[in-house]
């Protein structure tokens, strides 16, 4: 009695761990969930990933990093005027390495490969601020009174 009970959690036990590798196989093969958007019909796009909802499409205006943070503090888009600029993990969060000019889903309509303000502060210069090239990726750094610096800005709730 007492081996029948042993044999049978060893089989359990077997039959368990063979379907932890399945799991794990697969996950190794296929890598993680992709990150998906929802297209919300207002001019807006979920992350599912994240939760935020961004801005779908800039409005192909460059601008300086004080008024990047004024334009969305002033954005009422889809019922909503909780706009802001986006921190730079934000920001990455919607880069797409798959692609390249723009490095971004196209769910996000219109979007430059171009430099992207972000909120964030340098945090040694705290007169500079952190943008993401959306060419390929690549993060910079300007300073956010640099009349001369203007850049592009999609803004997220």
């Amino acid at each position: 009695m007492v081996f029948r009970c042993l044999r049978e959690r060893t089989e359990h036990i077997m039959r368990t761990r063979a379907l932890l590798a399945g799991i794990v196989m697969v996950l190794l093969i296929c890598g993680p969930a992709a990150a998906g958007y929802i297209d919300n019909g207002n001019g807006t796009v979920t992350d599912t990933a994240t939760g935020l909802v961004w801005q779908k499409q800039d409005d192909a205006k460059k601008r300086t990093w004080a008024e990047a943070v004024a334009y969305c503090k002033g954005l009422s888009l889809a019922g909503h005027k909780d706009w802001r600029l986006p921190e730079v993990k934000e920001l990455q969060s919607i880069l797409d390495s798959k692609r390249r000019a723009p490095a971004i889903d196209p769910i996000f309509t219109g979007a430059k490969s171009y430099g992207y303000w972000s909120g964030t502060d340098h945090t040694t210069f705290f007169t500079q601020a952190w943008w993401i090239y959306f060419l390929d990726g690549g993060l910079g750094y300007n300073s956010k009174t640099d009349p001369a610096f203007a850049i592009y800005v999609r803004c997220v709730r």
